[in-house]
C-alpha cells in the first residue's frame, strides 16, 4: 500500500541511544538542582514540580522533588513531568551550545529526501514536544525542524499502547494503513501495527550489536539504516 506519511521515533532510530543516555540525561541530572532553585517559582515549571510532589505523597521541599526526579532519570522513567522539565533544561544547553543533538547521517538525508518528495513527516517520542523541537533544531545536521509537519509525545499516550497511535492517526488525518512508523523498539511497532499502521524496525548495529532477526522482529520489516527503508 502507498505510504502517504511517515512517523518516526528518535532515540535509537534517527539518533544514537548513547547520545541520550551519555549526554542529555547526565546534563539534566546535574542541572536539576540549580534549575529548580532558579526557576522553580515560574508557573510553567511549578506545575510540573507540584505534579511530582502530589504523586509522591505531597512532598513539601523542592530539594526532595529534585531527588525524586534524579532517581527517575537514573531509572529512565518515561514520566511526562520529568520529560517536560528535562526539555527546559536541555533548552539552556542547546542555547549555550554545550552540545548539539546527534543524528545519523542516513536519517538526516532520508528525512530531507522524503520531505522534498512531498511526504509529511511526524515525530512521536517519549521526550516532550518542546524537547523534540530543540533536538531537531540543534542537530549535527543543522536545523531540521522545517522538515516536520507535527510532533507527538506521551500526552498522546504510552508508546506501547495501540490507542496512542489511533490518537495520532486521528490527528494526522491520513488512514492508518498509509502511515509508516519507524522505531527501534519492537513493542512500539507491535502497538502501531495493532492500530493499523505500517511498521519498520530500525536495527542499528551501533545501538544493537546483536541483530534482531527472525522471531525477534515480531514480523516487522527490519532495516539497519533509513537508507534501506523502502518508501513507495
Amino acid at each position: 500500500m502507498t505510504i502517504r506519511a511517515i512517523l518516526t521515533d528518535i532515540e535509537g532510530t534517527t539518533s544514537s541511544i548513547s547520545f541520550v543516555k551519555d549526554v542529555l540525561f547526565p546534563y539534566a541530572r546535574r542541572a536539576l538542582p540549580r534549575f529548580v532553585a532558579a526557576r522553580g517559582k515560574e508557573p510553567g515549571v511549578r506545575k510540573w514540580l507540584d505534579a511530582v510532589a502530589a504523586e509522591n505523597g505531597g512532598i513539601c521541599q523542592d530539594e526532595v522533588i529534585v531527588e525524586v526526579l534524579q532517581g527517575w532519570i537514573d531509572e529512565d522513567r518515561k514520566h511526562t513531568a520529568l520529560k517536560a522539565l528535562q526539555g527546559m533544561i536541555w533548552a539552556d544547553g542547546y542555547r549555550n551550545v554545550d552540545f548539539t543533538a546527534h543524528i545519523y547521517p542516513d536519517a538526516a538525508k532520508s528525512l530531507q529526501d522524503w520531505h522534498a518528495a512531498g511526504l509529511p513527516l511526524y515525530v512521536y517520542s517519549s521526550g516532550s514536544v518542546p524537547a523534540q523541537r530543540l533536538f531537531f533544531g540543534h542537530s549535527d545536521a543543522g536545523d531540521l525542524t522545517p522538515l516536520f509537519s507535527g510532533w507527538y509525545d506521551t500526552e498522546m499516550g504510552g508508546k506501547r499502547d495501540a490507542q496512542s497511535y489511533r490518537n495520532i492517526v486521528e490527528s494526522i488525518g491520513i488512514p492508518a494503513p498509509e502511515i509508516l512508523f519507524l522505531s527501534d523498539v519492537v513493542e512500539e511497532l507491535d502497538a502501531a501495527r495493532e492500530a493499523g499502521l505500517q511498521t519498520v524496525l530500525i536495527d542499528r548495529l551501533d545501538d544493537y550489536p546483536t541483530p534482531r532477526t527472525g522471531d525477534a522482529t515480531h514480523g516487522h520489516a527490519r532495516v539497519e539504516t533509513f537508507a534501506d527503508t523502502s518508501v513507495s
